[in-house]
C-alpha cells in the first residue's frame, strides 16, 4: 500500500495548546502511520513534548486546548519517557510490574494455566523490547537496572498493553554512540512489527538513521516537514538549515600547554561503590593550566565517578588527587574555602541543581558571597555582569529556574561556578539533552572561557565525540578503566584501543544515517 493511501493510525489536526495566554503549540498537524517512524525535532521549548503527549491525551495543568486529536481505537498509545525511572515503581520487582499487565490477558484460560501463560507473555514482550535476558531481570528492582534497561522495561509494558503507537521522548539523551545504535535497532524493530513510532529528539544523527518522516518545530509551530532524506539534502527553512549545520571546529593542537606542573593531577585512583565494588581505576591523569581535557566513554564507564572524585563528591576512593601539587581531601566537607572555590562542578541536570523558589540571580551571586567572602551587593553586580556575558539578560536573571529553558539554565550554572573564580571547571555532560543550536552556543561559551579566563582549566565529561573536539587532550574510559589517552586529534583520527575504534566507527555510521 502506498504512503498516500495508507490510513493513519493516529492524527492531530490544528492543535493549539495555550497556558496563561502563551501558546505552547499552535496549528500543529501530524499524521502517524503504522510501521513508520515520525520524528519531531527542534530546540528546547519548541513544542515537541507537548505535541507528543497530546497523542496520550495529556496536557499541562491549566491548558486551554483546541483542535482535534484522533488516537487508535483498538489499542493504547505507549509512552517511553526521557527518564524511565520516574514511571517505574521503585518498590516492586520487574516481574510484578509486568505481571500486572499480563494477568488480565490470560483470565480466559483455566486457572492452572494462567501463571505460565502470563510469564510467556512477559518474556515475549521483554524480547520484543530487545531484552533477551528477561528471566534474569525479572527478579530485579528498577534501581538495579541501567537507564537503557529501564527504558526497555517501559517499552515492554507498552507492548504488553498492545500499543499501536509508541511515543519515545528523547530516548538517546546522554547516551554514547554504541548505546544509541542499540536504541535505533530497538525502535526500528518495534516499527517493523507494524507499530507507529513518534520520536521526539534533538539527536539529529539518530533521527536520520531511524525516521521516515520529520517535522521541524520552532516556537510551537511546524516550520518544515517531509521525508528525512529530503530534509537532510535540501532543507527549505532557515531554522532547519541551522539545526542541520554540522560544521565542527578542528581539534586544537596539543602544544606547550602541557609544560610545567599540572594544576590538577590524579595518581593511582581507585574508586568503589558500596564499599566493595571497584568502579574506576585511573593510574594517572593530568590537567595543565589553561587546558581542556575531555573524558569520554559509554554510559556506566566511570566518567561521572571520576568527575565526582575530583570535585570531592565521591569520597570512597584510594589514591591521590593533587591541586597545585597539594593533596585534596577526599570529601567536599573537608576541603577549605579556597579549595572549594578552586575546583567547581557543573552538573548535567542544571534544573535539579537550582532551588526552584529563588530567582536565578540571587543563587548565582550566593557563590561569591560564600566562597570569596564579598558582600551581597558586589556579588549581585558581578553575577549580573557574568550572566549577561554568558548570554542571559537581566530580565531572565530575575526569573525563577522553572521559567528558563534548559540551555538558559546551563548558562546560569556556568555563571554560578565562575563566580567562585575557579582554577578548574568540571562540566559533566552539560550539553546532553540540548538541541544542536543551543549545544553549539554552550560549546562556544566553554571554548571562550578557556581562552579568556587566564589559567582556567576545563574537564569536559561527555559521551559525545563531537563535543570532545573542544578539548586539547582526550581520555577514553571503558568499564572503569582509562584505556587510551592522548592529543584529541590523534584519538579522533587514529585511535588505537579496540573500544575507541568501535566508538568512532559507530559514530560515523550514525552520522551518515546508517542503521546498525
Amino acid at each position: 500500500m502506498s504512503r498516500a493511501t495508507q490510513a493513519a493510525v493516529a492524527e492531530i489536526r490544528d492543535l493549539r495548546v495555550e497556558v496563561d495566554g502563551r501558546a505552547l503549540v499552535d496549528g500543529v498537524h501530524l499524521r502517524v502511520h503504522p510501521g513508520k517512524v515520525t520524528a519531531l525535532v527542534g530546540a528546547s521549548g519548541s513544542g515537541k513534548t507537548t505535541t507528543g503527549l497530546a497523542l496520550l491525551g495529556e496536557y499541562p495543568a491549566g491548558a486551554q486546548v483546541t483542535g482535534e486529536v484522533r488516537r487508535p481505537g483498538d489499542g493504547p498509545v505507549g509512552y517511553v519517557p526521557q527518564h524511565p525511572a520516574a514511571v517505574l515503581n521503585p518498590a516492586r520487582r520487574v516481574s510484578a510490574l509486568l505481571d500486572d499487565i499480563a494477568r488480565p490477558q490470560v483470565r480466559h484460560l483455566p486457572r492452572a494455566e494462567r501463571r505460565e501463560a502470563a510469564r510467556a507473555l512477559v518474556l515475549r514482550a521483554l524480547e520484543d523490547a530487545q531484552l533477551p535476558d528477561g528471566e534474569v531481570l525479572l527478579s530485579r528492582y528498577p534501581h538495579q537496572l541501567s537507564g537503557g534497561q529501564q527504558q526497555r522495561v517501559v517499552l515492554a509494558q507498552a507492548l504488553l498493553l498492545g500499543a499501536r503507537v509508541i511515543v519515545a521522548d528523547e530516548p538517546t539523551t546522554g547516551q554514547d554512540a554504541l548505546t544509541k545504535s542499540r536504541i535505533v535497532e530497538q525502535l526500528a524493530a518495534v516499527a517493523a512489527r507494524g507499530i507507529a513510532v513518534v520520536l521526539l529528539s534533538h539527536d539529529l544523527d539518530v533521527v536520520r538513521a531511524l525516521a521516515d518522516e520529520v517535522l521541524v518545530m520552532r516556537e510551537g509551530r511546524v516550520v518544515e516537514s517531509g521525508p528525512v532524506e529530503r530534509l537532510w539534502t535540501t532543507p527549505r527553512h532557515e531554522w532547519t538549515r541551522r539545526l542541520l549545520d554540522d560544521q565542527r571546529a578542528a581539534p586544537p593542537d596539543a602544544t606547550a600547554a602541557e609544560a610545567g606542573r599540572p594544576v590538577l593531577e590524579v595518581r593511582d585512583l581507585t574508586a568503589v561503590h558500596d564499599r566493595r565494588t571497584v568502579v574506576l581505576r585511573a593510574p594517572h591523569l593530568a590537567l595543565h593550566p589553561g587546558e581542556c581535557v575531555a573524558v569520554v566513554g559509554r554510559s556506566g564507564s566511570g566518567k561521572t565517578t571520576l568527575a565526582r572524585c575530583l570535585a570531592g563528591l565521591h569520597s570512597d576512593h584510594d589514591g591521590d588527587i593533587l591541586l597545585d601539587g597539594t593533596p585534596l581531601a577526599r570529601s567536599l566537607r573537608r576541603r577549605d574555602r579556597s579549595q572549594l572555590a578552586a575546583v567547581q562542578y557543573v552538573f548535567q541536570d542544571a534544573r535539579a541543581a537550582f532551588d526552584e523558589h529563588r530567582p536565578v540571580l540571587r543563587q548565582v551571586a550566593r557563590t561569591a558571597v560564600r566562597l570569596r567572602g564579598i558582600d551581597e551587593r558586589a556579588a549581585t553586580a558581578e553575577a549580573s555582569t557574568t550572566l549577561h556575558r554568558l548570554g542571559l539578560s537581566e530580565r531572565l536573571a530575575h526569573r525563577r529556574p522553572g521559567e528558563l529553558s534548559g540551555g538558559e539554565l546551563q548558562r546560569a550554572a556556568l555563571a554560578r561556578a565562575l563566580l567562585a573564580r575557579p582554577r578548574v571547571l568540571i562540566c559533566d555532560e552539560v550539553t546532553s539533552g540540548l538541541d544542536t543550536v543551543t549545544r553549539r552556543g554552550i560549546l562556544d561559551v566553554l571554548s571562550g572561557l578557556v581562552g579568556e579566563e587566564g589559567d582556567l582549566s576545563l574537564v569536559l565529561v561527555t559521551h559525545d565525540l563531537d563535543t570532545a573536539r573542544l578539548a586539547r587532550r582526550v581520555a577514553v574510559l571503558d568499564a572503569g578503566e582509562i584505556v587510551e589517552q592522548g592529543p584529541t586529534r590523534q584519538i579522533l583520527t587514529a585511535p588505537q584501543h579496540p573500544f575507541t575504534i568501535a566508538l568512532m566507527r559507530t559514530t560515523e555510521r550514525l552520522e551518515t544515517g546508517t542503521r546498525l
